[in-house]
């Protein structure tokens, strides 16, 4: 038996939940995957996995051993890195989960010219906007804004992202511009339903942290969706500054408060403390640094 293989497979399926999507992760056939894995457990006296129709689960015991085996399993790919350094070309996948919103603009065009300097790195990205566990879903790497949640991650800043308040033109023209941030409770606010007290906005004011109690007749779980809506002259909406961005350079939208902005989200690149970076891991995050960091100067 190749163990190896086995394990490949086993963490393969772990990340997926499923035989299916484990097999097409690594190139092999359903029916191989599930012999590596029985193979894998037969060898080490120990069911490692629930299996019913509809879904894969891991035991208690295969929960542990997962958390061992892919710091092995990276290992066993930074020797082939060590070849890949040599020969100055990174190859192999990459997985990769960020926020829909900023993944599917921002990061996929900072992803562009990594993908276009590696092509034989396989990248593959999981938008989503609730935090997916990394371990047990075979992540690579995250990129992830705010303070983070689980303090056992290692975490690299990329840049810091201002938070701002904005309006059209038409909405300010027909209610007026608030000249503080209390009088928002006179106007139409759109609700980012993502952040952490959607219905309280900080503001700073000499230096001091305040918050200002908001409503509105709009909600979303996507900054680009307050920023479409405020586009439309339908209310004051608050956002990260990239998903407002092109509406403001093209005179769309303008931003309020300026000099009472809160401190600005830090954006992080994500990985768990027991992964061991390959090489075309630590060259991508790398690369996004260099590019946000270069965009947060702008």
């Amino acid at each position: 038996m190749d163990t190896l293989d086995c394990m490949r497979a086993f963490a393969a399926v772990a990340a997926q939940r499923s035989f299916t999507g484990g097999a097409q992760q690594i190139g092999i056939s359903t029916k191989l995957a599930s012999k590596y894995i029985a193979r894998l457990e037969e060898h080490l006296g120990a069911q490692l996995l629930h299996r019913t129709t509809r879904r894969v689960a891991l035991t208690d015991i295969g929960r542990a051993y997962l958390e061992r085996c892919v710091p092995l399993l990276d290992q066993f790919e930074e020797l082939g890195d060590l070849v890949q350094q040599k020969q100055t070309e990174l190859a192999g996948p990459i997985r990769i989960t960020a926020p829909t919103g900023f993944g599917s603009r921002e990061l996929v065009e900072a992803l562009q010219p990594f993908h276009a300097a590696h092509p034989k790195v396989q990248v593959e990205l999981l938008l989503s906007d609730h935090h997916v566990p990394l371990l047990e879903e075979g992540i690579d790497l995250a990129v992830r804004f705010g303070q983070l949640r689980d303090s056992s991650l290692v975490a690299r800043k990329l840049c810091n992202m201002r938070l701002v308040v904005i309006a059209s033109p038409d909405y300010l023209a027909r209610h007026g511009e608030p000249a503080e941030p209390e009088a928002l409770a006179t106007h139409n606010c759109l609700l980012q339903m993502t952040a952490a007290q959607p219905e309280f906005w900080t503001f700073s004011q000499v230096g001091r942290k305040k918050n200002v109690s908001v409503s509105g007749s709009f909600r979303a779980n996507s900054p680009r969706a307050i920023v479409h809506m405020a586009v439309g002259g339908l209310g004051i909406g608050r956002c990260p500054h990239y998903a407002a961005r092109p509406f403001l350079e093209a005179g769309e939208l303008t931003v309020l408060f300026e000099k009472q902005e809160p401190t600005p989200l830090p954006l992080y690149a994500v990985y768990p403390p027991n992964r061991h970076l390959t090489a075309r891991i630590r060259a991508l995050i790398d690369h996004l640094a260099v590019v946000f960091g270069d965009a947060a100067g702008r």
